[in-house]
Order: C-alpha cells, then sequence, then structure tokens
C-alpha cells in the first residue's frame, strides 16, 4: 500500500518527544505502541497521554500494563456537529501543521521510514530553534517596547 503515517507524541506545548513513521496499511493502534514505548523510556516524567478515538481499544489497556502510564481517549461531545477544537489534542494538531509547512513533509519524498522520522525531527530543531531567537523587546518599566519587522525573502521593505 503506498503512503505512510506518521505518529507523534508532543508535550503540551506541541514540542516533539517522539515521532514512528510507518506504512499506511498499520493499524493506528499497532503503529503507537513504538511511540509510546520511546517516550516511556526518553521521558519517564510523562505520566497522562491522550489521543483521539482512532486508539481506543486495547491500546489503552497495554500501556496501562505494560508501561504503567494513562492513556486517555478524547472522544467527541455527543451532541457536536462539525469541527470543533478538542483542546487536549490541539497541541498535537498543531504540530502537524508546523512540520507541514517544510515543503519536504508536505508529501512523501522520503524513501525509507526512518529517513522520514529523521525530516520530521529536522523540521522540529528548526521550529525550536526559531522560538528560542525570536527577539524579543527587555521589558523595563516605563520604557515603550521596541518594533522589531521580519520581512519574508523577497518582499521589499516600504
Amino acid at each position: 500500500m503506498k503512503g505512510r503515517k506518521r505518529f507523534i507524541i508532543t508535550d503540551t506545548l506541541g514540542l516533539l518527544l517522539a515521532v514512528h513513521v510507518v506504512a499506511a496499511n498499520v493499524q493506528d493502534r499497532d503503529g503507537a505502541k513504538h511511540p509510546l514505548l520511546w517516550t516511556r523510556l526518553d521521558h519517564p516524567g510523562v505520566r497522562k497521554i491522550w489521543a483521539d478515538q482512532g486508539f481506543a481499544g486495547r491500546l489503552v489497556d497495554w500501556t496501562a500494563q505494560t508501561l504503567g502510564r494513562d492513556l486517555e481517549i478524547v472522544r467527541k461531545d455527543p451532541g457536536q456537529r462539525g469541527f470543533q477544537v478538542q483542546s487536549k489534542r490541539w497541541a498535537v494538531e498543531r504540530t502537524f501543521s508546523w512540520l507541514t509547512a517544510h515543503r519536504r513533509l508536505a508529501r512523501d519524498y522520503e524513501a525509507g521510514p526512518a529517513r522520514a522520522e529523521t525530516m520530521i525531527r529536522w523540521a522540529m530543531i528548526g521550529v525550536m530553534v526559531r522560538r528560542l531567537t525570536r527577539v524579543r523587546p527587555a521589558a523595563r518599566p516605563g520604557r515603550r517596547p521596541l518594533v522589531r519587522v521580519a520581512l519574508d525573502e523577497g518582499t521589499v521593505p516600504a
């Protein structure tokens, strides 16, 4: 089967904790085991994980018994019509949006899943570096903050 599935686990800020890329024919509950295990090993302080309805079922029990973590399924309200933001899942969806802003991740260009995972990590490193180097005015009492303007490539200042 063509295509890939990307499984990511983020913290509440949307920063990447674990990533796993598999073929599109892999069941969601099976593909999620690897990043859950890696999160348990690399980030032992993570105790609660929220997931969407595609991960319900045996994965919840497996996470509790094998990893000793609480996997909570975030469900839609019974009366919900159309799209509505689910606050607990929004961090992951926002991270996917940041990742697909990178042209190389907008399509499946990579030959293998390991390389696709590497490209996701590279993109996330770029996101974090931009956050760290963002220029913020110093907060001093009685002083007005400086105004900074960022120009996109190819634009001319007025």
